[in-house]
């Protein structure tokens, strides 16, 4: 049996505001989270919340990040990890979960507007890095908070935030997510964000 110490976790709000600065290529804040995460740079939740991003700002945008961190002396990289077998089916229970009665609704619309791509959204983005351990689900969904209020992706912000209150977030952990990133994001962004986490992170989301 190993004696090394546990890795300590980062605080949950660093992770936000990780992800936000990720997401808006925002090198000067990423040089300031690194210096602060240095001492949790093997934590499984923070490998965890970069390897998610790709999904909300694009792989050129992770990578760059990745970099800059890695600049800046924070350097994550871990084993490989084996696909599930069945990565759609996989994903399926969490997509239930995040989008409730309206989760049909969801995938028919995105059959709609490509069969390839919701297959892709189905296996890849739920199946292969959603439903990854090291985050709870209401974790995941609060990242996906902070990276769609500072993009300002409001339609999937309001799905997202309805998404971390159905998975067990507390309404005010949401709006919390977005006093974490409030001096990172444009001030009217802000505004419209915390109008729409206001609006859809209720205590009963399924209305």
């Amino acid at each position: 049996m190993s004696d090394a110490a546990p890795v300590a976790a980062p605080p949950l709000d660093d992770l936000v505001r990780l992800c936000a600065a990720v997401c808006l290529h925002d090198r000067e804040r990423l040089a300031e989270l690194a210096a602060g995460l240095a001492p949790h740079a093997r934590a499984l939740r923070l490998r965890e919340t970069l390897l998610q991003c790709h999904l909300f700002c694009g792989f050129p945008r992770t990578i760059a990040a990745l970099d800059a961190l890695s600049a800046h002396g924070l350097h994550i990289a871990g084993e490989e990890d084996p696909d599930p077998a069945d990565p759609g089916a996989h994903g399926a229970p969490l997509f239930d979960a995040i989008y409730g009665a309206g989760a049909d609704g969801v995938r028919e619309h995105l059959a709609g507007l490509d069969p390839t791509f919701a297959r892709w959204v189905a296996e890849h983005a739920y199946g292969r890095v959603l439903s990854r351990t090291g985050l709870s689900g209401a974790e995941r969904e609060l990242l996906a908070v902070a990276a769609l209020a500072a993009t300002g992706h409001e339609r999937q912000l309001a799905s997202h935030a309805r998404g971390a209150v159905r998975l067990g977030a507390a309404p005010g952990d949401v709006a919390g997510v977005l006093d974490a990133i409030a001096g990172s994001i444009d001030p009217e962004r802000l505004v419209r964000a915390r109008s729409v986490v206001e609006r859809f992170a209720r205590p009963d989301p399924r209305r």
